[in-house]
This record gives C-alpha cells, structure tokens and sequence, in this order.
C-alpha cells in the first residue's frame, strides 16, 4: 500500500527538497499556501501533512487550526517543518493540533523516519477504533437481540408465533418520526417496545390462555402485568432499559386517566407509552384471537379515531393516521403464518 504525503510550503525549492526525500516511498501531493492546503486536503485525504508555517495569508498555524476544524481531515497527522525552532514556536505548533516538528533545512533520514513514524502510528490508532467500535456495534446487537427476545418470550406465553411484538415495534417506530421525535428516541422506542408485555411471563397460563371473557378476578390478575414487567426490567443505567420499563408499566395508562396501573393522566403518562399504546391496541384488534375474530382494518381505525383524547393522546392518533399506509405494508409483511392464540392484550 502506498501512503500520501501532503507537503504545504509556499517556497518551491522547499517542496522539491521534500519531494526528492519522499517520492521514492509515499506518493508526494503538493500545496503553496494554507487556502490550496486546505482545498486539497479534503479532496485526496492524504495519509500525512507536511506544514510550513511561515507563509503568506493563513499561515501553518492557522491552516493546521483549520485542519482539525473539518471533520474530513481533523485526524490526519501533521507535522511542522519550519525554521521557527524556539520552545514557544514549537508550544504554539502542538497547541494548535501538529503531532510533530521538523527543522530547516531537513534532514532526509530525519524526515523520512518522523514521517513513517507517525503514519504508523495513525493507523495503528484507526486500527484501533475500528476493532473499538466493531466491539461496540457486537455489544450492542447482542442487547437489541437478547431485549427482542425477552420480549418474543413472553408473547410465546398467549401467541404461537411472537409475531405482534415485531409488527408492534415497527408501528410505533412509524408512529414516533410521524409525531416528531427524532432518530435516536425513534429507534429507542423500536428498539424497547418489545419488552411491553415482558410482565406477561408472571401472569399464570390459565388467565392468559383462556378462550372466553376474562373474571373480575382473572382482570385483577392480568393488570398486574405492567407492574411486574416493571420490576423484571428493574433499575438501569441503560437509555434503553430505561425506555424498556417506561413502556412496560405505563402503555396500560389511559388519556383520560381511567387506565391502570397507576391512572396517569395526559401528559403524566410519557410519549414512549403513549406511541406503544396505539400501536399495541391496533396490532392486538386485527389478529385473530381464540375469543375474538380479526377486526376489519377500518374498524380498528375507526376505534382508534373514536378514542382519540379518551384513551389515546390525541397527536399520537394524529401521527398513525399519517402513517397508516405503511403501518400496513409492516402487518402484510410480518403476517401470522399459523393462528394467534390468547392474546388478551390491548382490549
């Protein structure tokens, strides 16, 4: 692999003495002042820069400030080759984002040996981000998967496929850029919602598979999920656990105050609930249920109109009507193959 070296001096027998040095190992870019240095710069993206700093107009401080002001090139090693050998010359030069020095009149085996130096040493250091951020990207699947899962365990208990959490997600991720929040709360809520009904796993199998009406007792039992998928959540430090247990202790709340556990009330109850709350309800009306048939699509929307500032925030019904198409190319999709089974959920 062949490396680049700018060279940026505004004197040419400078730049032909380094050339000369260079050529033989790097391919050698040239700029007579800090504007075409900059110009450059961001066009080939060369491996190393190699900075005058006595030049005319912006000099080598100003460009190298400028240098690590652009997000293209601020990581690029430079190195001031200058005359301007004092302590505070050189204070000034590193102040200013230069990794190295190199007096006049350079010496070829110094600078040949400054240079490789250093370019090594920024790609031991880009090497290194990338295995950093690859561990990242690693620890970060694994969590979306293992909270994906958790989630599609506990529709397993009352559901043969697990399917509602994955249409779910994907409604109330629409749901959420249509209302206004931005990319990272949007995919928050993508990435959480599937632990809505994570509480589910401490309701018995009797009361979630049940075909018919539930009793007032068999009620009282399955509103307690919400509080128990609380506490399996628990306290984190994690954004995403956090939103995770928002939305399993509140997506039962009501606009009107009238939901349950707690009987928050508008505002009270947070937006991350407030969005899974209507995606939820919409999911659970059209799948087929052992106690119920699938609703027709229009009558699931019309419920959800009808209950626009009742049990749903009224900008958040607002925001599903205006991403109803896709929220049913989502459903088509990720259709049941097989029958859902005691869903009691969202009714």
């Amino acid at each position: 692999m062949t490396f680049t070296v700018l060279v940026v001096d505004d004197v040419k027998e400078n730049i032909d003495v380094l050339s000369h040095i260079l050529s033989d190992h790097y391919r050698v870019k040239a700029a007579t002042s800090g504007e075409m240095a900059l110009t450059v710069a961001r066009k080939t993206l060369p491996d190393i820069i190699l900075l005058d700093i006595m030049m005319p107009g912006m000099d080598g401080y100003d460009t190298c400030r400028r240098l690590k002001q652009i997000p293209e090139t601020r990581n690029i090693p430079v190195i001031f080759v200058t005359a301007k050998n004092q302590v505070m010359d050189e204070v000034k030069g590193f102040e200013t984002g230069a990794v190295d020095y190199i007096g006049k009149p350079v010496n070829p085996v110094i600078t040949l040996a400054r240079v490789k130096t250093h370019i090594a040493l920024s790609n031991q250091k880009k090497c290194l981000e990338i295995q950093v951020q690859e561990q990242t990207r690693e620890i970060r699947e694994t969590r979306l998967e293992i909270i994906r899962k958790l989630g599609r365990a506990a529709e397993y208990k009352d559901n043969d496929t697990g399917l509602h959490v994955e249409r779910m997600s994907r409604y109330t991720y629409l749901i959420a850029t249509a209302y206004g929040l931005d990319d990272h709360e949007s995919q928050l809520v993508l990435q959480a919602s599937p632990m809505h009904d994570i509480g589910k796993i401490g309701v018995p199998d009797m009361v979630l598979k049940k075909p018919g009406r539930l009793t007032v007792q068999e009620w009282n039992l399955m509103d307690k999920h919400p509080l128990i998928g609380g506490r399996i959540i628990g306290e984190s430090r994690a954004e995403l656990l956090q939103a995770a247990r928002i939305i399993a202790e509140q997506h039962h709340e009501r606009w009107d105050g009238t939901g349950y556990p707690y009987r928050l009330k508008a505002d009270e109850i947070h937006v991350y609930a407030r969005l899974t709350s209507v995606a939820d309800v919409f999911d659970a009306l059209t799948s087929r249920r052992p106690y119920k048939a699938a609703w027709d699509i229009d009558a699931a929307v019309d419920l959800i109109q009808d209950q626009k500032g009742k049990q749903f925030d009224p900008a958040v019904v607002d925001a599903f009507s205006a991403v109803l198409p896709d929220i049913l190319n989502i459903k088509h999709q990720f259709a049941e193959t097989s029958a859902e089974t005691g869903n009691q959920d969202g009714q």
